[in-house]
């Protein structure tokens, strides 16, 4: 008597949750197929390359808390996809800095951010630059329909990872209570930025002179990164990233990228102490996050909060549903997948 085929999943969004998710169904067995927009996995943790440097414009580091994530982690730094990082953190107020410390360990990915979902993706199928627009069919039996009408499936789950407002109009149609779930995590955007520079930034008054990071007290401005003091940077020049704060990056949504550098660079600028300038940067860009981190966080009950699984075979996964931390999505995405196990088999 030969028994049914496993059920197949579609997950939509190969960011760490979707990833997540996927080595979670890969492990026992179950066939997985993802699904990006992007030319491939990394998401909020993807990084930028240019000839000269490789820019992190996301997440910049992580640290653990949980036990599970402790044991993933544990598994990457044994495959050399991450490294102790910035382990020379500060912080700044109106020109005066002060060393960060605290029992925190803080990690990166090596040589940038993206190593980590390019590890967790390896081995699986993943369709890149594929835009999912919408669902069609029922529970056991979906199709998903990309932006040049292309269908794929049947899947008998389908995983949505993306921010809740990108998720909410794939669900609306078939789920009216994943749709209400999904307007209740409001997703608040930033703006990230970054300068490159031909010569190094001058030395602070005691500072670190290979000070990695520097935490800000201003409206505009909330964090700066050095990226070629990241593990296995060391080859590139000077570049800086350079995180705006969410409600600032809010009210200058529409700003252009010229802009918001502008300002943000000039927020850097007055953090330094007195009498310190930057060198003129040789480039400058900036990236919009219209969905980086969430606001309000989704409640439900305590053996589905931090995920959504409904009987109809759609799910929801994600940072909105837990929290912002890296640490959060990976949960998230982790906890669904081993409840779609638990499901099938």
């Amino acid at each position: 008597m030969r028994s049914d085929p496993p059920p197949a999943t579609a997950i939509i969004g190969a960011g760490i949750a979707g990833l997540a998710c996927a080595r979670a169904l890969d492990a026992a067995g179950l066939p997985v197929t993802l699904f990006d927009k992007a030319r491939g996995a990394g998401g909020r943790m993807s990084s930028r390359r240019l000839p000269e440097a490789v820019l992190d414009l996301g997440a910049q580091f992580f640290s653990v808390r949980d036990p599970a994530f402790r044991r993933a982690v544990a598994a990457w730094r044994k495959a050399g996809c991450i490294a102790p990082w910035p382990t020379s953190l500060w912080s700044a107020q109106e020109g005066r800095w002060a060393r960060h410390e605290d029992d925190l360990e803080r990690l990166c990915g090596a040589p940038r951010v993206s190593a980590v979902t390019r590890h967790l993706a390896e081995g699986l199928t993943l369709q890149a630059a594929t835009r999912i627009e919408r669902l069609e069919g029922s529970a056991g039996a979906w199709q998903l329909v990309d932006e040049h009408g292309a269908h794929h499936g049947p899947f008998a789950r389908v995983v949505i990872s993306t921010p809740s407002p990108q998720a909410h109009p794939l669900v609306a149609p078939h789920d009216a209570t994943l749709a209400e779930a999904c307007e209740g995590v409001i997703q608040r955007p930033c703006w990230a930025a970054w300068a490159l520079f031909d010569a190094p930034l001058p030395a602070l008054p005691g500072v670190d002179a290979d000070w990695q990071a520097v935490r800000l007290a201003d409206a505009r401005l909330r964090f700066v990164t050095r990226n070629q003091l990241k593990p296995g940077r060391q080859a590139q020049g000077e570049s800086l990233s350079l995180l705006a704060n969410l409600e600032w990056s809010e009210a200058r949504l529409e700003d252009s990228p010229e802009t918001v550098v502008e300002a943000l660079l000039e927020a850097f600028q007055q953090a330094l102490p007195e009498g310190v300038r930057l060198p003129a940067p040789s480039a400058l860009g900036a990236h919009r996050w219209r969905y980086a981190q969430p606001d309000v966080f989704a409640t439900g009950e305590a053996v589905n909060r931090d995920y959504r699984l409904s009987a109809s075979g759609l799910a929801l996964c994600g940072d909105g549903w837990r929290g912002p931390r890296v640490e959060d999505a990976w949960l998230s995405g982790h906890h669904l997948g081993e409840a779609l196990v638990a499901d099938a088999t």
